[in-house]
């Protein structure tokens, strides 16, 4: 599959590596084609670099690795996007009072948000519950870490979670979109403990069942 990586940032870089190793073909849509750490990736991954428009356009898939601040102009430049599958890892990210939260509570979400930007894209939210370390390789851990997704479109959902199964994540269904209020603050948990309790960034939630 053609995936586009719009934001390569910690994410965005980490999420290249992975779908690489899984096999797939990542195109990174980038402003500045000539900065170092574009080329630097675009090396060690193989990938093509294109402008945000251009691999957008290009792909099957689109993934949304974007600071949240400049989210929605950044996305709003993309062009049409109708029909494309985007993937939306962006958690809404704001500092209040010093502190570091989402910018909106449980009765909206930033991937609703994202659905009023690009009305006509398909979207499932997922990859925003753990850090990029474990998106680009997991295959060390003890368990197969989760993965919830979010989306209005079963079908979607079904090729979104093929490739959650290829970067190494037990992909589990939270339902449609609204569900991204719950998937949010989700992430802000792993936040919580990787950067302020101590866990630092090589852990992961994981499903366990009862044998």
């Amino acid at each position: 599959m053609r995936i586009a990586i719009i934001g390569i940032g910690n994410v965005g870089s980490a999420l290249a590596r992975g779908f690489v190793r899984a096999g797939h073909q990542v195109v990174l849509g980038v402003r500045n084609a000539g900065d170092a750490k574009v080329s630097s990736l675009a090396q060690n991954t193989n990938a093509e670099v294109n402008s945000p428009s251009g691999a957008a356009a290009s792909a099957d898939v689109i993934v949304l690795a974007l600071p949240w601040t400049a989210a929605e102009e950044a996305v709003r430049s993309l062009g049409n996007l109708k029909g494309k599958i985007v993937i939306d890892c962006m958690n809404p990210l704001a500092m209040r009072n010093g502190v570091l939260g989402l910018d909106r509570g449980f009765d909206t979400s930033g991937a609703e948000a994202l659905a009023n930007w690009i009305p006509d894209a398909r979207i499932v939210k997922t990859l925003n519950q753990v850090g990029a370390e474990l998106m680009a390789d997991n295959s060390d851990l003890p368990h197969r870490p989760v993965m919830f997704m979010a989306s209005n479109d079963a079908e979607a959902k079904a090729a979104v979670s093929a490739l959650l199964t290829g970067l190494g994540f037990e992909a589990l269904d939270a339902g449609d979109l609204t569900k991204a209020r719950l998937l949010e603050p989700y992430g802000m948990v792993w936040i919580n403990q990787a950067l302020f309790r101590g866990q630092g960034r090589d852990w992961a939630f994981a499903a366990v069942k009862r044998t």
